[in-house]
């Protein structure tokens, strides 16, 4: 039960005010101003040298829209501050460039893109970047041999849904005196609280869940005041921050994310048990169902699962491919977390720059297709994965 002090995160982003408007609108309005005028010179440096509140420039962070948004973010995840990006990569790469110059160790599956940041661009800035299997998990200690570095992984992860134990991780991680970020882009602020479990850093994909309609691109991070101070300066200098129009629009969707993430999960598990029950289905990958390997550890750190599952079609990738192009309410896309659902094939889609031994070894099998699970009638999309399945 909550109490008036301590509102439950419905609560907080809905009433989410920064800015009072002088009209009496309820929300703020946008404030697609790139520049802001000042009465003196001595007003703007009060300002620029932080002896009174204002805001300078939008690029560097300072304005009402993106303020307001900010404050909100940080609210879901119950942490000291939130930085909004133009693209969840932009804030990913704005941390990793920040806290992980020391060193990055990777731990299970990664985001393709995040991948390609860390292979292709910080290993080439110089940055020791390692990676772990999930069940490589016990060399983690090891791999931390200097203070400083950055522990880093998804949970749930892309796109076998695999758990890892956000505290027992931190617990190592803090020992050896590095950080943990988490992405949680997966389950939601909704379902899951990587700070409240010992991460130092959350970070989203906004134009997933929080965005929740396809229609935006953005991310964000969650974390301490001092961590975040330090971000936004790369973020300032990369020209990344998101914009006005942007983040009014996640503003919005942002009140809607607590009942539309209980949608998501009510309509990802009875997919999930009907896929479990269906002779052509060779395993149903979703961290609510018992079977899951992963189910127990769900329940301790998770308070939904989420509207993201896999399953495994009998008879390999041609078969699995056959299945997707005959979906009909399910659209053949890219992305997840929206109203709508989709399918993809990680094989072809999110890990098809991996060789299939890479994917097997993941736990990613041929015949594996990806649901995002959306807010359709539960037995609609269920009548869909059944004629497709014929």
């Amino acid at each position: 039960m909550t109490k008036p002090d301590n509102p439950g995160p419905a609560t907080r982003i809905i009433h989410n005010r920064r800015h009072k408007d002088a009209f009496g609108s309820p929300y703020s309005p946008v404030y697609n101003t790139t520049t802001y005028r000042f009465e003196n010179t001595a007003a703007l440096l009060d300002v620029i040298e932080k002896r009174t509140e204002g805001n300078l420039y939008t690029r560097w962070g300072t304005n009402p829209s993106i303020n307001e948004l900010e404050q909100g973010l940080a609210g879901l995840e119950n942490a000291e501050a939130a930085l909004a990006f133009a693209s969840g990569m932009a804030a990913i790469s704005a941390t990793v460039l920040t806290h992980g110059r020391r060193g990055i160790v990777c731990v299970g599956d990664l985001y393709g893109g995040t991948q390609e940041l860390l292979k292709n661009h910080c290993m080439a800035l110089g940055i020791d970047v390692q990676f772990l299997f999930r069940e490589e998990l016990a060399q983690l200690e090891n791999r931390l041999d200097v203070p400083g570095k950055l522990v880093y992984f998804e949970t749930p992860a892309n796109p076998n849904l695999a758990l890892l134990d956000i505290r027992a991780i931190a617990e190592i991680a803090h020992r050896r005196g590095a950080l943990v970020a988490v992405d949680n882009t997966f389950a939601s602020p909704i379902n899951q609280q990587p700070l409240a479990l010992g991460a130092d850093l959350v970070l989203h994909s906004a134009s997933k869940y929080l965005s929740g309609h396809s229609d935006i691109t953005a991310g964000a991070l969650m974390t301490s005041a001092e961590l975040a101070k330090a971000v936004a300066a790369w973020r300032k200098n990369l020209g990344q921050l998101i914009a006005p129009e942007t983040a009014a629009l996640l503003s919005r969707s942002l009140r809607t994310l607590p009942v539309r993430i209980r949608q998501h999960n009510e309509n990802a598990m009875a997919v999930a048990r009907a896929m479990e029950q269906h002779p052509k289905i060779t395993k149903v990958h979703y961290p609510g169902l018992p079977s899951f390997e992963g189910h127990e550890l769900a329940k301790q750190q998770m308070t939904g699962f989420g509207g993201m599952l896999s399953i495994e079609v009998e008879g390999g990738q041609q078969t699995a491919e056959r299945v997707a192009d005959s979906l009909k309410v399910f659209l053949l896309a890219t992305s997840l977390g929206g109203v709508e659902s989709l399918v993809s094939q990680p094989s072809a889609t999110s890990h098809h720059s991996l060789s299939r031994e890479e994917r097997l070894k993941r736990g990613i099998g041929d015949g594996m297709l990806r649901l995002s699970v959306g807010l359709e009638d539960a037995q609609d999309l269920i009548a869909d994965l059944h004629q497709a399945l014929k």
